[in-house]
């Protein structure tokens, strides 16, 4: 059974407050972010191909930069919908043109870089045994929740909750079918993939990860994997 990243980037990252170009191409040590994504994928052993979803007018750029870091396993680009949804379901579809019905597929953020290669291995290996692996770290803070009018009516015990992550990881006709049963019934505001293949009736089993493994979607997320991704390097280097 292969597995296949797929790597979704359609956003264009407004609450970055950036108007040169989306999230998801914002550089760092001259490379951008969804290449820092993309390698943890292309290193892999276990991963056999990534299809990436991207907004259409960054295809041709984003081409150009997977031939300049020497990216191979890419084996489609295919452009965005108007929502993470209909990105997501893009990139399935090129999936199933491809042939791969018999895969695994890891959805994950273009913006999500500080995936670990164990966090890779470890949903690989939970979906094989359990057909879904939902990558999760544990919940930090106090949770409240609002009524109506915005005020708290309510406090959760912290200690029953999880951030939600990724990658998230399924059986590609599980996935598939879920998403076209979406598509029939005109369902198209689901959260994350998570959250579609529960509402279809798929258990979800959890692979916990670490709360470095971040998205990139503020500037001060931008400035926190900078600061991680700088001490993961010196840590390297001086063998710390």
């Amino acid at each position: 059974m292969k597995s296949i990243g797929l790597i979704f980037a359609g956003g264009s990252g407004v609450r970055m407050n950036i108007g040169s170009r989306p999230k998801q191409f914002l550089k760092l040590h001259g490379k951008e972010i969804i290449i820092h994504t993309i390698e943890q994928f292309e290193n892999h052993p276990e991963i056999d191909g990534i299809v990436i979803v991207c907004i259409e007018s960054w295809i041709d750029y984003l081409g150009k930069a997977l031939k300049k870091f020497g990216i191979i396993k890419v084996k489609r680009i295919v452009p965005g919908g108007k929502n993470g949804q209909a990105s997501i379901y893009n990139g399935l579809k090129a999936i199933h043109e491809m042939k791969e019905e018999n895969s695994i597929v890891l959805v994950h953020d273009g913006v999500r870089p500080l995936i670990t290669p164990d966090l890779i291995s470890e949903n690989i290996k939970v979906a094989k045994e359990k057909r879904c692996a939902i990558s999760a770290s544990p919940a930090i803070e106090t949770i409240v929740c609002l009524d109506s009018e915005a005020r708290i009516n309510s406090i959760t015990d912290r200690s029953k909750c999880l951030y939600a992550k990724a990658p998230q990881t399924f059986i590609f006709k599980d996935l598939w079918t879920a998403h076209n049963k979406a598509v029939h019934e005109g369902k198209t505001d689901f959260i994350d993939t998570a959250s579609l293949m529960q509402y279809y009736g798929y258990e979800l089993n959890i692979v916990h990860c670490s709360p470095e493994n971040i998205k990139i979607t503020t500037p001060s997320d931008f400035y926190i994997f900078r600061a991680l991704y700088e001490a993961k390097e010196s840590s390297q280097i001086f063998g710390l």
